[in-house]
């Protein structure tokens, strides 16, 4: 299966390190980029109780089924959630409701793993978070996470139409004044990588909520911890991803 990594003008080079490895052992990938997009949800921070604990009670409030909300529910907006599953509600309204009681609670969010190591090792002006949450709510969870707030973060509240449309990602490749076709976009979600994809940019799969088979994605990751960074020039990163083929 193709990959938006072919053919966006990436500095792309595989090699190994080293000594020889074993088959089942993981090489190296290495390519330039000009910055690094992260979801936030699944990629920076681990929310899933808390997520889980407010779609539980709104589904039971309004005597929906459960799986069918979060079949789908991961990496959209709320709002477009409610409209899928309860047309008939007042989606505004309700999404509001359900951000509110969310910014409130975060117990159970953390850090995932490699997510502060990586995004300190990050020259400021060379990443942000495009999110599907609220502005409120990403700020609440990387504050809770212990992690540092980017300098460009484009939330779900501001944009007109939120994942699968690139949007998002053409609102964060804009305000750090980079092309989308230099930047990564680092995605857990098939939302987020379908929207990624549109917008022009490489995309780095991370298989914390979904399996590697549903991500569709030629590079995944099973952690941030796999994924070192060096700078390379004033506007250039130089991304060292360590991708277990299997």
């Amino acid at each position: 299966m193709s990959d938006a990594c072919h053919g966006l003008g990436l500095a792309m080079q595989r090699r190994r390190e080293g000594r020889r490895q074993e088959p089942d052992q993981a090489h190296e990938q290495r390519f330039e980029c000009g910055a690094v997009l992260f979801d936030l949800d699944g990629v920076l921070v681990d929310s899933r109780s808390c997520v889980l604990r407010h779609w539980e009670k709104w589904a039971e409030r309004h005597n929906l089924a459960l799986a069918d909300i979060m079949r789908s529910a991961h990496g959209v907006r709320t709002i477009d959630t409610i409209r899928r599953v309860a047309p008939e509600l007042d989606a505004a309204r309700e999404a509001a409701l359900f951000a509110a009681a969310e910014v409130a609670d975060t117990e159970g969010v953390v850090a995932l793993e490699g997510a502060a190591g990586l995004l300190n090792s990050l020259p400021r002006g060379a990443w942000g978070v495009v999110t599907s949450g609220s502005r409120e709510l990403a700020m609440a969870r990387l504050r809770t996470a212990g992690l540092p707030a980017p300098g460009v973060l484009v939330s779900g509240d501001e944009v007109v139409r939120g994942k699968p449309d690139p949007e998002g990602y053409l609102t964060g490749a804009d305000r750090l004044g980079i092309a989308p076709d230099v930047c990564v976009a680092v995605e857990d979600a098939p939302a987020g990588i379908e929207a990624s994809r549109a917008a022009g940019m490489a995309v780095l799969g991370i298989s914390t909520t979904h399996s590697r088979e549903m991500l569709h994605c030629r590079w995944v990751v099973d952690s941030l911890a796999a994924v070192r960074v060096v700078t390379a020039g004033e506007h250039a990163l130089r991304l060292t991803m360590c991708i277990d083929r299997g």
